[in-house]
């Protein structure tokens, strides 16, 4: 048997009735006789259901089922969305050793930073760790929902907060933890799905999302946002990027999509006054600010990654937020915005 972290038994609870749980073999058991299976230290809190906001709760859930097989794959590579080349190649590159950047990460950098980095995959030099824009931690606890391989929960760390995030996919998690390790920052992790958070009521200060919500339907971002009031505390800042149904490059998207429903992973657009109304339900006084121009995603932070024309866009993006301060009107052809809420 092994350990697990003890700030897990006290923060955990039962996704499905929030019950206290206790680690029994190598699982986390509910007061129902739930059973949350531990692996590599790795709590994966996901409910079994159809309706999976992403394929890769599935893979996770399934991974763990076989994680006694002998020839089960420790880096759960099938959770993590690559092809048969990616894997063998990430596979090569773990072989070889001495990565600068974790393989992992360097062939999943085009799903979690966006299409702009699709010339990075394969060959990413150095993480690209962007600015968080919230002020310093100071000891707060910090949860960042859809955290993937967790370039926001590093930049949440070095910004002082005490960090976890949560992801349903087990390999993007177990990458996650070995980025932190290597870059030595402290951050917990935990599989799981946004809708059903497994912690404990008000035991968070801060939530923070970038590039999840998007992609699930309305619904299920309401019902994240109830989710997230359960556990944030009162007078805590949930921060979350959004895109913006009048954004430049979001019509542009719409209009290539014939302004279709959006099914599966693809993008999903609100208005300003839909997604303040929606945080205002949910959690508290909001309000909407620019994160970018031109794209969802471009980081100043990762400029130096970027070939020129990315460069120059990011940089005009960068100018115009900066404006966006002074003439407040601009947020309305902003691309990618964050709304800011306050728990009542």
């Amino acid at each position: 048997s092994f350990m697990i972290d003890p700030w897990f038994i006290d923060n955990l609870v039962c996704p499905i009735d929030h019950s206290p749980l206790r680690f029994e073999g190598s699982s986390l058991v509910s007061n129902a006789g739930r059973r949350y299976p531990v692996v590599e230290g790795v709590p994966v809190m996901l409910v079994e259901r159809p309706d999976q906001t992403l394929w890769v709760a599935e893979a996770s859930l399934s991974h763990t089922d076989d994680r006694r097989d002998e020839f089960a794959d420790p880096l759960a590579l099938n959770t993590v969305g690559v092809d048969p080349d990616q894997r063998d190649g990430i596979r090569r590159a773990f072989a070889q050793g001495n990565n600068k950047v974790d393989p992992v990460v360097s062939y999943i950098i085009s799903h979690t930073c966006g299409i702009a980095y699709k010339h990075l995959v394969g060959h990413l030099q150095h993480y690209p760790i962007p600015e968080l824009r919230l002020p310093p931690g100071e000891g707060k606890r910090l949860l960042d929902i859809g955290c993937n391989w967790g370039r926001w929960s590093v930049a949440a760390a070095r910004n002082g907060y005490e960090t976890v995030g949560i992801d349903p996919s087990l390999g993007a998690v177990l990458a996650a933890r070995r980025v932190a390790a290597q870059l030595g920052v402290n951050c917990r992790h935990v599989v799981g799905d946004a809708r059903f958070l497994p912690f404990r009521e008000n035991g968070f200060d801060t939530v923070f999302s970038y590039s999840v919500l998007q992609h699930f339907p309305k619904d299920d971002v309401r019902t994240t946002l109830s989710s997230v009031n359960r556990i944030l505390a009162p007078g805590g800042t949930c921060m979350v990027q959004m895109p913006n149904f009048l954004g430049i490059r979001c019509l542009q998207h719409q209009f290539r999509r014939r302004f279709r429903e959006a099914t599966g992973f693809q993008v999903r657009y609100w208005s300003l006054s839909e997604l303040t109304a929606a945080f205002e339900a949910a959690i508290g006084p909001s309000k909407p600010s620019v994160d970018c121009f031109f794209g969802l995603g471009l980081q100043s932070a990762d400029k130096p990654l970027m070939p020129s024309h990315l460069r120059i866009i990011t940089g005009i993006s960068d100018i115009l937020r900066a404006l966006s301060h002074h003439f407040p009107p601009l947020i309305q052809v902003a691309d990618s915005v964050y709304i800011e809420s306050t728990k009542r």
